[in-house]
């Protein structure tokens, strides 16, 4: 039987029929109050921000190795929410910097989150990320997230549930693998991915994503754990940097980034999954191409239709099955 691939939000699922949207209101009185607050603690996290992030290699595990310099550093970040059909929200991060008088944006990173997923699309190795089967007991309750790079290349995935204990909301995954971030990979480190435990929870001015990354390699034909990393980034609520120019950005470009999300779409569908090579300072290869196109629609230098055009010759020709 032929399958019909459907995005899912943080899945990325197949299935024999297609299926029918959800409205919001009508998938909240279909399961109910606890997973209505599930949906809101997502939700939450669209807003205005003044952000700070910091990395922190703690404890090495090997001789030979000494933790780096705590890494730190900030701006403004603008959430918005996507898309929202009850069980699968989109949230996608602008990040706004200044410079000498001017406002730039930068599309930054997008999450995914879809409610009971049976599949997920996992990192696994250099360049590869698969569609992963979540079991019944494994998806009962849960969301999975999946995080993208900036030009909408895959990034990571995971499971978790978020939990209400002690008076806080937290959603917490499962360990899962994920290539190296640019702080890292441009530095070429003796370690090539992590094992990460994420964390998103909310708090009284906004919310913070916690990460414990495990930072991997193979020694002696076997995997070594090299150094554990804390990372700590917050979202706190903030209004006074130029908001305007983030939503003016995707204004003008979120029909090209809604091209761009269904062609990565259709490459991973094709295989289950995906092959794209990955390079420091960029990620994808694919970045600079797509990131600079958005650019030129925004500057009006080119129309959106030949932009798209280009983006998904630049991801057929990048990727291939996994």
């Amino acid at each position: 039987m032929a399958m019909n691939f459907t995005r899912r939000g943080s899945m990325l699922a197949f299935a024999g029929v297609g299926v029918a949207a959800v409205t919001p209101s009508a998938f909240a009185q279909s399961r109910g109050s606890a997973v209505e607050r599930d949906r809101q603690s997502i939700l939450a996290m669209a807003g205005d921000y003044n952000v700070h992030f910091a990395f922190t290699e703690t404890t090495p595990f090997v001789a030979d190795y000494e933790p780096l310099e705590p890494k730190t550093s900030g701006g403004f970040e603008s959430v918005r929410v996507v898309s929202d059909s009850g069980d699968f929200i989109q949230l996608q991060h602008l990040l706004v910097v200044s410079h000498e008088g001017q406002n730039f944006v930068i599309k930054h990173w997008r999450q995914d989150w879809t409610y009971q997923p049976p599949s997920v699309l996992m990192y696994s190795q250099l360049n590869r990320w698969r569609l992963e089967n979540v079991s019944s007991a494994d998806r009962r309750g849960a969301w999975s997230q999946t995080v993208w790079q900036t030009d909408d290349s895959p990034r990571y995935g995971g499971v978790g549930h978020w939990d209400y204990a002690n008076g806080r909301a937290m959603w917490t995954s499962a360990p899962a693998l994920r290539p190296l971030a640019r702080r890292d990979a441009v530095r070429n480190p003796p370690y090539n991915r992590y094992l990460s435990i994420n964390r998103h929870a909310l708090t009284p001015t906004g919310w913070v994503h916690e990460q414990d990354n495990e930072k991997l390699a193979e020694r002696e034909g076997q995997t070594a754990t090299i150094v554990h990393e804390d990372a700590v980034n917050t979202y706190d609520r903030y209004s006074n940097y130029e908001i305007a120019a983030a939503d003016s950005y995707w204004s003008a470009t979120r029909e090209y980034w809604a091209a761009v999300r269904s062609a990565w779409d259709e490459a991973i569908g094709r295989g289950r999954g995906v092959y794209v090579e990955e390079e420091a300072q960029n990620g994808a290869i694919t970045g600079p191409t797509l990131m600079g196109l958005a650019s030129r629609i925004q500057d009006g230098d080119v129309q959106t239709a030949a932009a798209i055009a280009e983006a998904r010759t630049t991801i057929q020709l990048a990727t291939r099955a996994a």
